[in-house]
C-alpha cells in the first residue's frame, strides 16, 4: 500500500443505545481508489461524515494527512477535500453555473474555474439552464462538479453514479482515472457492485457498524472460497465423452445441452480441470471461466454469522 493518508483507530458513533459505527480500524493509502460497501444502515455514510469532520466520533480517532479530524489544524486539510453526498441539496431557481459559483464562494475557490468544470462533467451546454429543469443525472453531474472545485487531493463520493446513464457512468470513471493519475485519493460507496469491482484497489465491507472484510476484490473472493463458473463448448454428440473426462474430478452437477456445458468448479480444482479439458483434444471447442462477482462475495459475507 502507498503512504498512509487516512488513519482510523477504534472509531465509534453512538446514537443512544445504537452503535451506528462500532470500533472501526482502517487505513487508506495516498492515491488509492478505495470502496466502502454494505447494506443500508451498515454505517458507511456515518463513517464518511466522521472522516469529513461533519459528525464527532463518540470514541476513537480519525487522522487525515496526519491531522486529527477534530483538531484545529484540520481546517487547512479540509481545503484539499472534495465531497459528494448521496443527496446534494441544490437551489432550483439557480442555473448550473450560478450553483457552481455559489459553492465556489463557500469554498473560497476562484469562480473562473467553474465553466471548465461544467464542461468536464458534460454540462457546458446546460450551464445557463435552471437546475429545476435538470434531470436526475444532470443534478448528479453538477454535484460531482462541485466536489471537484479547488482541485481536491482527496475525494469522498457517496453513491456518485446514482441517476447516471451508462454513458455518464463511463465518463465519471474516466474522470476518476485522470484524477488518480494526478495522485488524487478517492473513497467511494456504491450499491452497484458490478461497476466498481474492476476499478477499486481495495474495499471494505461494513456490517452492523463494523468492518467485516477488507482487501482486494480477488483476496475477498479467495477468502470466501467461492467456486468458479465455467461454460464449455464441445463437439455436438460428445456429451458422454465430456462427462467421462470430467467424472474423475468429482466437481458436481453438470448441465450439458446442445454442445454447451455449464457447471461450477471449486477453485482448488481449476488447474486439474483445465488439464483434463485440454487432454480431451478437439472435443473441446471453447472454455469460458467466470470468477465470482463482487455481488457473490458480498452475499457470501452477508449470509455469514456476524
Amino acid at each position: 500500500m502507498t503512504d498512509k493518508l487516512i488513519d482510523i483507530r477504534g472509531v465509534k458513533k453512538r446514537y443512544g443505545a445504537v452503535d451506528a459505527v462500532n470500533g472501526v480500524d482502517l487505513t487508506i493509502g495516498a492515491g488509492e481508489l478505495f470502496g466502502l460497501i454494505g447494506h443500508n444502515g451498515a454505517g458507511k455514510t456515518t463513517l464518511f461524515k466522521m472522516m469529513l469532520g461533519l459528525l464527532p466520533a463518540s470514541a476513537g480517532e480519525i487522522r487525515i494527512g496526519g491531522q486529527a479530524v477534530r483538531g484545529t489544524a484540520f481546517r487547512e486539510v479540509r481545503r484539499s477535500i472534495g465531497y459528494l453526498p448521496e443527496s446534494l441539496a441544490l437551489y432550483d431557481n439557480l442555473s448550473g453555473l450560478e450553483t457552481l459559483h455559489f459553492f465556489a464562494r463557500l469554498k473560497g475557490v476562484d469562480r473562473s474555474t467553474c465553466p471548465a468544470l461544467l464542461d468536464r462533467v458534460g454540462l457546458a451546454s446546460a450551464a445557463d439552464q435552471r437546475v429545476r429543469n435538470y434531470s436526475k443525472g444532470m443534478r448528479q453531474r453538477l454535484g460531482f462538479a462541485q466536489a471537484l472545485l479547488g482541485s481536491p487531493r482527496l475525494l469522498f463520493l457517496d453513491e456518485p453514479t446514482n441517476g447516471l446513464d451508462p454513458q455518464g457512468i463511463l465518463e465519471f470513471y474516466r474522470i476518476l482515472a485522470e484524477l488518480r493519475q494526478g495522485g488524487v485519493t478517492v473513497v467511494l460507496t456504491s450499491h452497484i457492485l458490478a461497476e466498481i469491482q474492476q476499478r477499486v484497489d481495495r474495499l471494505a465491507l461494513m456490517r452492523n457498524g463494523r468492518i467485516q472484510a477488507l482487501g482486494t476484490v480477488q483476496a475477498l473472493r479467495q477468502s470466501q472460497d467461492l467456486p468458479l463458473t465455467l461454460r464449455v463448448s464441445f463437439r455436438p454428440g460428445d456429451d458422454k465423452l465430456l462427462m467421462t473426462t470430467l467424472a474423475p474430478l468429482n466437481i458436481g452437477p453438470i448441465e450439458a445441452i446442445d454442445g454447451i456445458a455449464r457447471f461450477a468448479c471449486p477453485r482448488q480444482k481449476k488447474m486439474a480441470l483445465l488439464a483434463a479439458l485440454t487432454a480431451a483434444g478437439t472435443t473441446i471447442r471453447d472454455i469460458d471461466i467466470h470468477e465470482p462477482s463482487l455481488e457473490d462475495v458480498f452475499l457470501g459475507y452477508a449470509e455469514a454469522t456476524p
